[in-house]
């Protein structure tokens, strides 16, 4: 991801613009269209801190604004965090806390490339002096990842709903629901459906890999068994061996990491899904995709990026409303401090 000021960076220009402001009207038609799909309100709103804590979203969005234009890599990073904390007993930043210590869901191996969470700690210091004991960590989660993602675009990607209380405990034995990165089509759409997520949402999430990296001990399963190389022949040749060398077989490498979309890496866009068709989705759960006849229409639909925006947009909104604790449902508190219950 680039700084729009940085010529490059700034990736749709002159007539561009109109697909960029497309996008957004379509986006806008689709969350229309599909709204039967979240007719349930779990106590959610829309500027729920209009009055409780007017800065609330504009903090968010300058601390993180501000922290992605020092370091491009975080989008992916706070992406990944509000992913990894919906799906481990619901949207409650209980992937935060700190205790219990060694066992908590942030020590889990499945997190243990999960990063962001200094971006989440500043914002949170900041809004405990403006706003004190308003603002849940959740939300800031949930708004952070929205705008990291939305920086390259110096625009909102998708709408934030708020309004989320903080969950109280964490433990290392829930991470397993989180999809495995070497999971076929049948485990992934298992994993997604106990979120109340459908096949749409599985590709239209699985989009996030367009950014952000993955280890190399979650890619060598696919190009190498025991000591000998054999290459998964669903990764493309070429890019196999790309990645045999940046991966080596041996311990060492198994800390090392690859972009997760090796043509632009930093561009939130959806040449991801172009990188399936051709077998060069890094892992074995992105090549899964293409396994399935219906995830693979989608697949190919999604290669025009206005409709990934859309059906992006659409999905993030559902899994944000994931086993939320609410006011509404009287669950959850707002924690002062994002790692302490």
């Amino acid at each position: 991801m680039r700084r729009p000021s940085g010529g490059a960076g700034w990736w749709w220009r002159g007539g561009g613009a109109v697909a960029w402001w497309g996008a957004v009207v379509l986006c806008h038609l689709v969350t229309r269209g599909r709204a039967g799909l979240l007719e349930t309100n779990p106590g959610l709103a829309y500027n729920f801190y209009q009055t409780s804590c007017p800065s609330a979203e504009a903090t968010v969005k300058s601390i993180t604004w501000q922290m992605v234009a020092a370091n491009p890599a975080l989008a992916g990073r706070l992406l990944r965090l509000h992913f990894h904390d919906c799906f481990v007993q619901g949207c409650d930043a209980s992937i935060l806390l700190d205790t219990p210590a060694s066992q908590n869901e942030k020590s889990a191996p499945p997190n243990g490339s999960v990063g962001g969470y200094e971006v989440i700690d500043a914002i949170k210091t900041k809004l405990e002096a403006a706003c004190p004991g308003v603002v849940s960590c959740a939300d800031i989660v949930a708004l952070a990842a929205r705008d990291a993602v939305s920086y390259q675009f110096q625009a909102s990607l998708w709408q934030v709903e708020t309004g989320r209380r903080d969950g109280s405990s964490s433990l290392a034995s829930n991470a397993g629901a989180l999809p495995s990165f070497s999971a076929g089509f049948s485990g992934l759409l298992a994993s997604f459906a106990a979120q109340g997520l459908d096949v749409t949402d599985l590709v239209a999430l699985s989009g996030a890999h367009t950014i952000g990296k993955a280890s190399c001990s979650s890619v060598t399963p696919r190009l190498y068994a025991g000591n000998a190389t054999s290459v998964d022949p669903l990764l493309d040749s070429t890019l196999a061996a790309v990645l045999i060398s940046k991966c080596p077989n041996n311990a060492a490498s198994s800390a090392a990491t690859v972009d997760l979309d090796g043509n632009t890496p930093l561009k939130f866009d959806g040449v991801y899904y172009t990188n399936l068709i051709n077998k060069r989705g890094l892992l074995a759960s992105d090549a899964a995709l293409m396994q399935n006849a219906a995830a693979a229409a989608i697949v190919n639909d999604l290669t025009n990026p206005i409709r990934f925006y859309a059906a992006f947009a659409m999905s993030m909104k559902k899994m944000g409303r994931v086993n939320v604790l609410t006011a509404k449902n009287g669950k959850g508190k707002i924690r002062t401090q994002c790692r302490a219950p």
